[in-house]
């Protein structure tokens, strides 16, 4: 009697940020097709991919835990291999090992594309780890293609780039992602057709700095070029920009962005702080005047644009003074959505060890009080779309409830800023529709088909 041939299954746990996301799906994109099964949980799995985020403290922190779980997943017999892949993996490369010997491989972040030939390893080896894989930084940056996706159905992320050449006081992605590499705008076209193909309505763009798009392959700025050829593409209805740094956006770009089809007038634009001192220290080469004017020229060319921010407190050497300075600039400049974090000290950065150390309690309270006021200048925000009619795109159901739903509106990117409550019939996830603002609750709008 011939023995059935019986797929090996596997559990995806991907930390970290929307890059990494696409990283994970293209990883699972390949296992599918080596015949693997994807399932929802770890617990009676034949693998367990961890793909790791190694950015800050918090994250490592929680890939660590990660794979503890997994690993006593495995030493109970509920699972029975473990590979530990992405940021961490390449970070950590000479220690992961010793700190877990249980691990059976550690895949890098350019060795991605052979998490199948991994898995084959360890298919063919009894009991043991197998040798790590690890691969230099790829220019042109590995493609997306076949992505077995794990975002809702009618979004996705879109990687334009990899890398960074930026030099910030605080990050380490460079250590860990190498320097910055575009994709050619046909391969990212051709991804773009591949996911609205496969019901992609909400497109978003990604990279470690977007508006650097181009500038490592003919030395010009190219993200309106590669706009334009996306504005095209069929079935896609939003296009949403992210983690687009101050430099380099041209009139060029913000024209595209304004007359655009498709583009939502949604920008994110890190800016960290806006004192001039706290700036050079920190590495961001753009100053607050640039800043202002940057600020100002999207204001008037865009129509209902919001602006999405970050800014860090408690940077090394920042004063009392210059913290102030950065609150009256958020009071004055009035951004729709912004994140605050405080400043670590993380191993490897240029900011390591500088002096002038802000005491963890003094950045903590400058974080909050900075939200607070943040958060007044939202909730206002929000308030004056009652009355008023707003597109939304349906995300999900609300569980128990029948006509009532999930959404965002072009303000809010997801995952990150904040949702739209939806009462109508004939609504369904994936759907674009206009609707009527009732009310306004905190950082959510509540609206009525």
């Amino acid at each position: 009697m011939k023995k059935e041939n019986i797929r090996r299954t596997f559990a995806l746990i991907s930390l970290g940020c929307p890059k990494n996301l696409v990283d994970s799906e293209r990883m699972a994109g390949l296992l599918h097709r080596e015949g693997y099964r994807m399932v929802a949980e770890a617990d009676g799995a034949d693998l367990a991919v961890v793909n790791t985020c190694g950015f800050i403290d918090d994250a490592r922190a929680e890939s660590y835990q990660t794979i503890e779980e997994m690993l006593r997943l495995k030493e109970r017999g509920r699972l029975r291999r473990v590979i530990v892949a992405g940021c961490l993996a390449e970070r950590d490369r000479e220690t992961l090992f010793e700190k877990y010997p249980e691990l059976d491989q550690l895949v890098g972040v350019f060795a991605r594309d052979e998490i199948a030939a991994a898995a084959r390893q360890l298919e063919k080896k009894e009991n043991g780890a197998c040798s790590p894989l690890f691969r230099p930084p790829a220019s042109p940056p590995l493609p997306d293609n076949d992505r077995r996706r794990i975002t809702l159905p009618h979004v996705a992320y879109l990687k334009i780039a990899e890398g960074c050449n930026r030099s910030c006081g605080f990050c380490s992605i460079p250590s860990m992602r190498g320097p910055y590499s575009s994709k050619s705008i046909d391969q990212v076209a051709v991804e773009a057709e591949e996911l609205a193909a496969d019901g992609v309505r909400e497109l978003v763009l990604v990279a470690q700095d977007t508006t650097f798009y181009g500038l490592d392959i003919d030395g010009r700025p190219r993200l309106a070029e590669l706009l334009r050829r996306l504005d095209e593409v069929r079935d896609l209805d939003w296009i949403r920009l992210m983690y687009l740094y101050p430099m380099h956006v041209t009139d060029e770009l913000i024209e595209t962005i304004a007359g655009g089809k498709k583009i939502l007038p949604y920008l994110d634009i890190p800016l960290q702080h806006i004192n001039d001192e706290v700036l050079r220290r920190m590495g961001r080469r753009v100053g607050r005047e640039d800043t202002e004017k940057l600020i100002d020229r999207l204001r008037e060319r865009i129509e209902s644009l919001v602006l999405r921010t970050t800014m860090m407190t408690g940077f090394p050497g920042e004063t009392e003074e210059q913290f102030e300075e950065l609150v009256e600039f958020v009071r004055r400049r009035r951004f729709e959505r912004l994140g605050v974090f405080d400043f670590r000290d993380e191993p490897g950065t240029p900011s390591e060890g500088l002096d002038g150390q802000v005491p963890k309690d003094v950045r903590v309270a400058r974080r909050d009080r900075l939200m607070a006021v943040q958060q007044e200048i939202t909730f206002e925000w929000n308030a004056s779309w009652v009355g008023k009619r707003l597109e939304a795109i349906i995300d999900r159901r609300v569980p128990g409830r029948e006509h009532a739903y999930i959404g965002r509106g072009y303000a809010d990117a997801p995952e990150v800023d904040g949702q739209v409550y939806v009462t109508g019939e004939g609504l369904e996830p994936g759907k674009i529709l206009a609707c009527e603002v009732v009310a306004a609750k905190g950082y959510d709008l509540i609206a009525v088909a």
